[in-house]
């Protein structure tokens, strides 16, 4: 089902007329852009089949960051797009010279964390005359790695998320999902054919606990692991999120920077683990962040929705563009962790190593089974 609270865009976008290309670029506030895009490169996904990529390669809908058009951009097959983009489709003949309703193109997305899916987002930007008329899109769970031909096999059972809709040319189209069930694929379906510059899946990770299990000792907080940052004091220069991605930062913008403050408080960030867990270790890293790395850091951790805060890790010294380690004198039962930063700044990433609590792990299998996972 789709929320009709949220904007809706249709029908051809002006011509480039020159200067800033986004000027004219419609989006929105959509409510759900500050969950974890589980279609992110850096999880792992990948765009690993589309019918017709004629005019640009599907690889790009999951590029990081906006579009870039260049109008000067040309090609041996017309002008060179940054999305993916198919031919014009035609019918079967001159006297049926137009595609039939049910022509379509699409492609098959792998999403980088499996997931429960709240919204999504498919980005025209450019696609002025070239972009599809509708788009649809279906989600399926498959176990383990499974290829193009599985996905397309006549027993998989898709499930609609987005139902055929109209859309708008260079425009952020979003769509509010309401499937409380765990997804591992998607298929984004053109109707009949044309552009989109980019795809954004926004949801939550749901971890498979056969898998946690098997590690024993993993990254309590990581994002493929099912952390999430719940709030932050501030996000003025990137995300909090960028603190639980998978693997180092590899420049300044890929961790978390607040404004300077000009006050006697601190920035924080308070995170939910994958479950109730036992902490080991801790790494508190600040890579690339060297000017503005922060201060000091502390530690704190709470067991339970309700629980008391305690101290994890005291007021501690951090150096620029430098990975800090502690291991703890005992595990720390814990369903949530705050990291408090003095007094601004910030850092690159945070691991929690550790391992699920018995309960913590009875609980991650129960919400499993209820995704259908």
């Amino acid at each position: 089902m789709t929320d009709t609270a949220i904007p809706r865009f249709t029908g051809d976008a002006s011509p480039y007329a020159g200067g800033d290309p986004y000027a004219d670029h419609r989006t929105a506030d959509f409510p759900f852009a500050h969950l974890v895009d589980l279609a992110d490169r850096r999880l792992g996904a990948g765009v690993i089949a589309a019918n017709d990529e004629f005019f640009a390669e599907r690889e790009n809908l999951l590029k990081p960051g906006p579009a870039v058009f260049d109008p000067e951009h040309f090609g041996h097959k017309g002008k060179i797009m940054d999305g993916w983009e198919t031919r014009r489709r035609r019918g079967a003949g001159a006297t049926e010279p137009h595609p039939t309703p049910d022509d379509h193109d699409w492609a098959l997305v792998r999403l980088g964390a499996p997931g429960v899916i709240r919204g999504i987002v498919l980005d025209t930007a450019h696609f002025r005359g070239n972009y599809p008329q509708a788009i649809s899109v279906d989600a399926v769970s498959l176990p383990g790695s499974p290829s193009p031909e599985d996905l397309l096999a006549p027993d998989v059972k898709w499930t609609v998320l987005v139902p055929r809709t109209a859309v708008g040319g260079h425009a952020a189209n979003g769509f509010a999902v309401d499937a409380e069930q765990r997804f591992t694929h998607l298929r984004i379906n053109q109707h009949p054919d044309g552009g989109i510059a980019r795809l954004r899946v926004y949801g939550e990770v749901a971890p498979d606990p056969a898998w946690l299990a098997a590690l024993g000792t993993c990254d309590l907080a990581a994002l493929e692991n099912g952390g999430q940052v719940e709030d932050a004091s501030d996000r003025f220069y990137s995300p909090a999120t960028n603190t639980i991605q998978p693997g180092r930062s590899r420049k300044m913008d890929d961790g978390w920077e607040t404004r300077r403050r000009r006050d006697k408080g601190n920035d924080w960030i308070r995170y939910r683990l994958a479950a109730q867990s036992e902490i080991r270790a801790v790494e508190i890293d600040t890579a690339y962040l060297k000017g503005n790395s922060a201060g000091w850091a502390s530690l704190s951790v709470r067991d339970g929705e309700d629980g008391d805060w305690s101290e994890l890790l005291p007021r501690t010294r951090l150096q620029p563009d430098t990975n800090h380690r502690f291991v703890l004198d005992g595990p720390v039962r814990a369903t949530h962790v705050r990291i408090d930063i003095f007094p601004d700044g910030g850092i690159s990433r945070l691991r929690l190593y550790g391992s699920l609590t018995e309960g913590g792990a009875d609980a991650l299998a129960a919400r499993h089974r209820e995704l259908g996972g």
